[in-house]
């Protein structure tokens, strides 16, 4: 059965301190079915009380989203990326410690992005490695590329590791113009083998690679036809997981949990049609 999950990332940032205290007022409001944790660069010295903290609140937490900042340093290599080996350790047994059994992660990011993809294709192994052993599933995202396209990276990590593990983010597809390509013969294997096991699912206003309108959005307030993608993923007997990460914090870090309530609502409505 499909969880319709919220990420934290949605609800805690910048604005309010990044304070993941404040998790304990919000998931009462929230009608979601869980959690994906996002993990801050700024935690590292406090993960063991984080973890208490989140494990107190018994939420439901199948998926973790690792530090971001990961995958910049496995792009530039050298001791950048033996640093970013020693932090998605962290990340992997923090994954493990909460219960998650998926690991979202950007193989590669930052302004680095894709420049160096070798160092990124490279990494894959050992950083599957480390998650395997932590009893986690690792999932490569289709975040954005400066050089080539997600899809396109996707499909040279497939080539060379077959059994690689994916998230398709909707956000970034639509920035890149790929949405239609997971509708397409060409990227059936990505559902056909099962290589998708997470969607995020936000929503995108701007036109091919506008940088400017890189923002992650509510459903309905950017242009993604959200009716052929869930008709789309109903068709394919998807029965995964997806995760809302809309910003739903303004400037002073206040959190509009309606909007949250009402994507799930979306959701769900279109997953039981």
């Amino acid at each position: 059965m499909n969880q319709i999950l919220c990420s934290t990332g949605a609800l805690i940032g910048r604005p309010n301190g990044r304070n993941y205290r404040l998790l304990e007022d919000f998931a009462r409001y929230l009608r979601c079915d869980g959690f994906e944790v996002m993990m801050y660069s700024t935690w590292y010295d406090q993960v063991d009380r984080l973890v208490a903290f989140l494990l107190n609140l018994g939420l439901n937490i199948p998926v973790m989203h690792c530090e971001k900042n990961i995958g910049e340093g496995i792009s530039k290599g050298g001791e950048d990326m033996q640093d970013a080996f020693r932090r998605f350790e962290i990340n992997a047994q923090m994954a493990r410690a909460l219960g998650a059994k998926k690991m979202v992660m950007h193989l590669w990011d930052g302004r680095t992005s894709d420049s160096f993809f070798h160092n990124n294709l490279a990494a894959y192994d050992r950083l599957n490695r480390i998650a395997v052993g932590q009893g986690v599933e690792l999932l490569i995202e289709n975040v954005v590329c400066i050089h080539k396209s997600p899809m396109k990276r996707w499909a040279e990590l497939k080539a060379q590791y077959p059994g690689i593990r994916l998230i398709f983010d909707t956000k970034m597809a639509a920035f890149h113009q790929e949405m239609d390509l997971l509708y397409s013969e060409e990227y059936a294997w990505l559902l056909q083998d099962g290589c998708v096991r997470h969607f995020h699912v936000n929503d995108y206003a701007g036109g091919y690679m506008d940088w400017a309108n890189l923002r992650t959005l509510p459903i309905g307030k950017g242009h993604i036809d959200f009716e052929k993608f869930f008709s789309f993923v109903r068709g394919a007997g998807y029965t995964g997981a997806f995760t809302v990460e809309s910003t739903a914090f303004n400037d002073r870090g206040v959190v509009d949990t309606h909007m949250l309530n009402r994507e799930f609502d979306f959701i769900r409505a279109h997953l039981n049609q």
